[in-house]
């Protein structure tokens, strides 16, 4: 065998030049790998975490994982979105222990009352006009980054964040070819029509690899096919920079039985309309874009086999507050949803099995999921 030739993982052999390693199974399972995921995946970069409409006043607050910490996302009275970690700063209590709510004007710990302002600052704390000399920034919350982007609010963890334009908006231009041909979709304009919210027993890489992917279409998506007939050859529309899959020919809007859809966005172009794409942004974000409205997954990742997944419909506001039937267009993504996660969690029982210690094999048209493979490799090691 010559140096660069890809082996079988039982008898060292070179492979068929149409196959490339997986990731061995372990990556999938090993607590080790997953703890060192957080730290060096969800921790150091960009992690989409809250629909900024969510948190439409000041006060309003969610709590989410990210990692290994849990954040408190609020919009202060400014009205800008701010986030810190969800500890109290004297003993280390957790500060916010529902999943959402909303505080008039104030943080109070539970433990020992210490109280932060909606700006992290600490602002009361029993007998703390005793304690001259504590420095009421110096001991508020700790900030964590945020921007706001499409509607949500991304956050950041790192002291020293990454390129949120190479990063984020970066795997969007890769796959779009162009950072402005997601702009026509009006993204952060829509509105929440629906929310589902998937508890899938499977590593979130599963369910990434099996996003980007379309080898599985034909088999267990019969809807999407028949919408998208192109799927049923095996290529996603992420194998192609810029292309978007087509409807079929008798298929009148991006629906469950193909009937027509709602009101078309208006920015979306003439040579988009009709047309169906998919995008990965790494690590946690899926987005998916058809004329009249945008699906946008973002993944919680809570254990090497355990993963949530918040799925959101957006459509135009007007679509939304006329009581439009929304239905027939959620279905579609919803079974599609069902059937991917299903998929993902028969991979995961396997992978600690003998038979996939040194992981499987991907066919061509499945070759770019190794470059998400390198990418965790460069990170994990």
């Amino acid at each position: 065998m010559t140096t660069g030739e890809l082996s079988t993982p039982d008898t060292g052999e070179a492979l068929p030049e149409s196959l490339r390693e997986t990731l061995a199974g372990y990556y999938y399972t090993d607590p080790s790998i997953f703890r060192t995921e957080q730290e060096a995946i969800f921790e150091a970069g960009w992690f989409c975490a809250v629909l900024s409409a969510d948190l439409a006043r000041p006060g309003q607050y969610e709590t989410v994982q990210i990692g290994r910490e849990s954040v408190v996302v609020t919009r202060g009275r400014d009205g800008a979105i701010k986030a810190y970690l969800n500890v109290c700063r004297h003993r280390g209590a957790r500060l916010c222990t529902e999943e959402k709510g909303e505080v008039r004007r104030s943080f109070q710990c539970p433990y020992h009352a210490w109280t932060y302002g909606l700006d992290g600052k600490l602002v009361a704390a029993p007998n703390l006009n005793a304690m001259q000399d504590i420095d009421r920034v110096e001991y508020g919350l700790h900030t964590v980054h945020v921007r706001e982007w499409l509607g949500y609010a991304w956050l950041c963890l790192a002291e020293d964040p990454p390129s949120f334009e190479e990063t984020v908006i970066g795997d969007v231009t890769n796959r779009l070819g162009s950072p402005e041909a997601i702009v026509g979709y009006q993204v952060a304009d829509l509105k929440l029509g629906r929310r589902i919210e998937y508890d899938v027993q499977a590593n979130w890489k599963q369910i990434v690899e099996n996003f980007m992917e379309c080898y599985h279409c034909a088999t267990i998506h019969p809807e999407l096919t028949e919408v998208l007939p192109e799927f049923a050859d095996g290529l996603a529309a992420q194998y192609f920079v810029g292309h978007g899959a087509e409807f079929g020919e008798e298929v009148q809007g991006f629906t469950v039985d193909g009937s027509a859809g709602l009101e078309r966005i208006p920015g979306v172009q003439e040579d988009q309309d009709r047309r169906y794409y998919a995008i990965t942004v790494r690590p946690q974000v899926f987005i998916n874009l058809v004329p009249d409205h945008v699906v946008f997954h973002r993944m919680f990742p809570l254990s090497a086999e355990r993963t949530i997944v918040r799925c959101d419909w957006l459509y135009l506001p007007e679509v939304v507050e006329s009581g439009a039937d929304l239905d027939r267009s959620v279905e579609l993504f919803h079974r599609v949803n069902q059937q991917d996660f299903d998929a993902c969690e028969r991979c995961q029982l396997a992978m600690d099995s003998r038979s996939y210690r040194q992981g499987g094999v991907l066919v061509p048209s499945e070759h770019h999921i190794g470059e998400f493979h390198d990418w965790v490799r460069e990170r994990v090691g």
